[in-house]
């Protein structure tokens, strides 16, 4: 793990919304399965910071996608938007009053995104707020020019295993290990380009070094985003639920140490060793700059010519694929747009005007 320092952009932009403390938001960003729901539970455990339970993905959904804000038709339907929305709606938004308040600023997607945030953290009685999404590093130039001395957490994992964690959610299909590679090697880049342009605002913490020495790894993100560490962070009182998943999942009662590091390596035995070997190749230089050293495989000659002639050219396929249509939704959104799972969208409810 690394702690990272230096300047932030001094050109506030304009749009951000006020908060009743000096503190910029907190963002939690990674790819799934890499320690952000995590995080999450150890920073709501801390008086003064509220992050909500689930992703947001207020940025990957709705940011730029209706227009100058100005206009009451564009306001309209991203409100409508928003509300329709699952994991917009565990804010519990109160929508007369952040059609009143954003009215008294710029019209921003920034201000709009950060009265949902505000209310949230206030009705927590929390003075600082936050929000924790998968790959919230791609927006990072929009979240350091929005708000005024915001904190990232970029979490990541060794590819590997994070890769093995989240086969159920795809358990069938081809080139799975090359989607999860093109995603791992993206968000890496993202967080070091995001790091070097804003190293007083973005740190990088590694999901093996929260697990291993958990409360070392929580000062150091208290001196981050500049709170005093507090013990009760340690027991993830602040977010019961999470606490109960990891305590049942460990098989303990009341252990005071609530990750367990059998998931480190876990990949070892559980990855064919065709999928094994893409991610390595293709992922090997970062995984060793990030302290994860490759397996040696010794594939027989005729499992690497299986390999070369049909494993590599599919996984290829599918890597090449993922990262291409990346590139277009995030260049070109109009094209490709990001839209929220079907089942995430719920009818607006009764007797509330958007």
């Amino acid at each position: 793990m690394s702690e990272i320092h230096g300047k932030r952009d001094e050109a506030a932009h304009q749009g951000a919304p006020a908060r009743p403390n000096s503190e910029g938001p907190i963002f939690v960003g990674g790819l799934d399965r890499s320690g952000k729901t995590t995080m999450r539970g150890f920073l709501v455990s801390h008086p003064n910071i509220a992050v909500p339970p689930v992703g947001s993905n207020m940025e990957t959904y709705f940011y730029d996608r209706f227009g100058d804000l100005g206009e009451v038709e564009n306001l309209t339907r991203c409100l409508e938007a928003m509300l329709a929305y699952s994991h917009v709606r565990v804010l519990e938004p109160d929508p007369d009053r952040i059609r009143r308040e954003f009215a008294d600023g710029p019209p921003t997607y920034a201000r709009l995104f950060g009265l949902f945030l505000m209310h949230y953290a206030e009705r927590e009685g929390k003075p600082r707020w936050g929000a924790q999404t998968g790959l919230l590093e791609r927006y990072g130039d929009y979240l350091f020019s929005s708000y005024p001395g915001v904190k990232f957490i970029h979490m990541v994992r060794d590819p590997r295993d994070r890769y093995e964690a989240s086969l159920d959610l795809w358990p069938t299909g081809k080139g799975r290990a090359g989607g999860a590679t093109a995603r791992w090697r993206y968000s890496l880049r993202l967080a070091e380009r995001n790091r070097t342009k804003y190293p007083d605002g973005y740190l990088l913490v590694r999901y093996e070094d929260l697990v291993t020495n958990t409360e070392e790894v929580l000062r150091e993100v208290c001196r981050f985003v500049g709170e005093d560490f507090h013990p009760e962070m340690l027991t993830m009182s602040g977010a019961p639920e999470r606490r109960a998943r990891l305590v049942a999942r460990r098989g303990v009662g009341s252990s005071p140490d609530l990750l367990s590091s059998e998931f480190i390596g876990r990949f070892r035995g559980r990855i064919p060793r065709p999928e094994l070997a893409f991610i390595q190749l293709h992922a090997g230089r970062l995984m060793r700059r990030y302290g994860y050293r490759p397996d040696e495989l010794h594939l027989s000659a005729s499992e690497w010519a299986r390999f070369a002639t049909l494993d590599w050219p599919g996984q290829m396929a599918r890597m090449v694929a993922w990262r291409s249509a990346e590139t277009i939704k995030q260049r070109f959104p109009a094209l490709l747009p990001r839209t929220p799972d079907r089942r995430t969208i719920v009818k607006p409810r009764e007797g509330v005007s958007t």
